[in-house]
């Protein structure tokens, strides 16, 4: 290539001086009409001609490769029916067609899908502007982006950085049908006892002439029941709040008369669970010295709303005392165990004995409320093993532990047992003891207590024990509801700090929250979590082995996951979450689900293969947007300023970029021609203007 360029012998500043000087003088020249005016502008203009300096250059070019990229989308919506097949085998033919272009690079690229926090949905965009951060805009042939059509990231026309031709191929049916189920508004938070509100909605996209679609409501892993919602309308539904802490609501819209996927008809929301106020009962049986503590760890509670009484005189008790003197007020055993015991979410009898106070009815209506889902904790003296024992009243088909009628007071520090290694009451009590029972490698930090109840265990587990492994504390299941009992009257000793004392307070208020129910101290629990990019499944047991969790993921695919035991009592196994929406995990036995990303993803929102996202964004670079259920089209090399696509081709810009690799630069008006030329044209101007 050879062209013309200037190398100014003289300041470019004074050579745009002569000109300006010349100019005005060769149009005044000619202005009046002087003799001689054209030779004098032919000097001027030999003269700066030869101060400019021209310069033939002559360049020795190489052609530069146009880079076009290859997008594919792998997202989660591209796993629907043939749209994987159809996309891949369009990209292998695309490359192939390509590599057969002289003077082409081709990269490729891909769309993902991370089952994260943040709903960016089909990122597609992104990784194209990566693939062409280090190409220069004058080498970019084109773009082929290989999609659905759902594309979450594509800018306005007017924002587009491209400036090449976008030619879209979308992979999928035309027309397609699909419903969604939205949650447009959930509580967070709900007292315990009432009622969450969710506001929803449930719409057939592309449309279905169906009116009402059918709901189903599970909560916590269990069928709440099913109802009508209408298509296409806000509906707001009420859900139990059942227990303090997570309640798990999964919703469930039926499928569509066409249904595309059923990856948006499922929606799960977490409704925390707050106790307004914890109604508690206290008995004493009569004052000692943990009474109390009792009263104060309760009363320390602004949560809880305390009933307390001791039994001050039993009612055969006879003496002088006036009976203004004798209490406050009457004892209301019919008013606290017959009318209301049922508003009670937790009994604790402490050191209390049968003396007549309380007729053995009230006893079988307190064996009825905890087997009805009630609260029953014990805290046993040397009471429980006389002849006044509780256990010797109808209460007693509900107690875990037989006294032997035996009291031992040898000083003993309390144990987790095994079982207790394992239950989320014991398993970890700042200071218990480390190792297997019987292979202890560390002893507990706690204070000794003195006196301990012989009894024998006939149901629950013992997760506490004293000297000869003697049960010292007992849980268990009654029915729907839950009993533990404390076979020491000594919990007071940690409470005032002897020898160190212990976690006296952290152990009640665990045995409080598991005879509630509390989910995060179940000892018989499947969860599920995300962290990250990965599914952790949590299974707390107190069996030694745990069968496999069966994971079926949002897409319907199903995966074994065997369990490792980390801890005693707890079992995990984690998995990649490479989808969004949700997941199902059992064992066989417990069943749970969990939700990746937000609660209504942008990637499962729409999951219909469309052109119209795209549409603007190709249109506005030249390209074009193609089904490839009509087939590939053609491809094309296209030159500059040329149409870039077709009705059944698509084309790729061929922009005829190059770099220079030698120069020659060859002087074009040497210096004694230009003198020449000047002295020449001079003369002649003396002469016309002689004449």
């Amino acid at each position: 290539m050879t062209r013309l360029a200037f190398a100014p012998v003289i300041p470019l500043s004074i050579l745009t001086a002569l000109i300006v000087l010349a100019l005005g003088v060769t149009i005044y020249s000619f202005a009046v009409r002087a003799r001689g005016a054209w030779a004098r502008a032919l000097a001027f203009g030999v003269l700066l001609f030869a101060l400019a300096g021209p310069l033939l250059v002559k360049e020795k070019h190489a052609p530069l490769a146009d880079v076009a990229v290859i997008v594919t989308d792998r997202s989660q919506s591209m796993a629907l029916g043939q749209r994987a097949a159809q996309a891949e085998a369009a990209r292998v033919q695309i490359k192939r067609l390509l590599a057969q272009q002289p003077g082409l690079i081709v990269r490729e690229t891909s769309v993902t899908t991370t089952a994260t926090g943040e709903n960016n949905g089909t990122q597609a965009f992104a990784p194209l502007n990566a693939a062409l951060a280090d190409v220069p805009q004058g080498r970019v042939a084109g773009v082929i982006l290989i999609t659905d059509g759902q594309v979450h990231d594509a800018p306005p026309p007017q924002a587009l950085s491209l400036h090449a031709p976008l030619q879209v191929l979308v992979a999928g049916s035309r027309g397609e049908r699909d419903r969604k189920l939205t949650v447009l508004n959930a509580a967070r938070f709900a007292i315990v006892g009432q009622w969450a509100v969710l506001r929803l909605r449930v719409d057939d996209l592309g449309g279905s002439g169906e009116a009402n679609a059918m709901l189903d409501i599970h909560i916590d892993g269990k069928p709440f029941g099913s109802r009508l919602v209408p298509v296409g309308k806000d509906t707001d539904v009420r859900v139990p709040v059942a227990h303090e802490g997570e309640n798990l609501v999964e919703l469930s819209a039926a499928p569509g008369p066409a249904e595309l996927t059923q990856q948006n008809n499922r929606a799960v929301v977490t409704v925390s669970g707050v106790r307004d106020r914890l109604r508690v009962l206290l008995v004493s049986g009569e004052p000692h010295a943990g009474e109390r503590v009792w009263r104060n760890l309760l009363k320390a509670d602004p949560s809880v709303d305390l009933i307390h009484f001791t039994i001050l005189r039993p009612p055969d008790k006879q003496d002088s005392t006036p009976i203004n003197e004798l209490s406050l007020i009457a004892f209301p055993s019919r008013e606290l165990f017959q009318e209301k015991l049922g508003s009670f979410d937790l009994v604790v009898f402490d050191r209390y004995r049968e003396r007549g106070v309380l007729p053995l009815a009230y006893f079988q209506n307190l064996a009825s409320y905890v087997e009805e889902g009630g609260a029953l904790l014990i805290s046993s003296g040397p009471e429980f093993a006389g002849p006044e024992s509780i256990y010797r009243t109808p209460l007693s088909q509900v107690l875990p532990v037989q006294p032997t009628g035996e009291i031992f007071t040898a000083p003993f520090k309390p144990l987790v047992t095994q079982d207790g290694m394992a239950h989320p009451v014991t398993r970890e009590l700042p200071g218990r003891n480390q190792g297997e029972l019987n292979q202890t490698k560390t002893a507990p930090t706690w204070g000794r207590w003195f006196r301990i109840l012989g009894a024998n265990k006939i149901a629950g587990q013992t997760v506490m024990s004293g000297d000869a492994g003697r049960p010292l504390l007992v849980l268990d299941r009654v029915g729907k509801g839950r009993v533990a009992e404390l076979m020491s009257d000594q919990t007071w000793l940690w409470a005032r700090g002897f020898e160190g004392g212990g976690p006296q307070a952290e152990l009640l208020r665990r045995l409080a929250h598991w005879l509630m129910k509390e989910p995060e101290l179940e000892s018989e629990n499947l969860s599920a979590a995300i962290i990250g990019d990965t599914i952790r499944i949590t299974r707390r047991t107190m069996a030694a082995q745990t069968p496999p969790v069966t994971m079926t993921f949002p897409s319907g695919k199903t995966q074994i996951l065997p369990l490792t035991r980390t801890e005693p009592g707890i079992w995990r196994a984690d998995t990649k979450a490479g989808e969004l929406g949700l997941y199902r995990a059992t064992d066989g036995i417990l069943s749970t689900v969990t939700a990746a990303g937000p609660l209504n993803p942008k990637e499962v929102a729409d999951m219909r293969a469309t052109d119209e996202v795209l549409g603007p964004d190709a249109q506005a670079t030249g390209g074009s947007v193609h089904w490839l259920s009509d087939g590939l089209p053609a491809i094309r090399r296209v030159g500059a300023g040329e149409d870039a696509s077709g009705s059944n081709w698509i084309g790729l810009r061929s922009n005829g970029a190059y770099r220079v690799i030698a120069l020659e630069q060859e002087k074009l008006l040497p210096q004694w021609l230009a003198l020449l030329l000047i002295v020449g044209a001079l003369l002649l101007a003396w002469r016309l203007e002689g004449r």
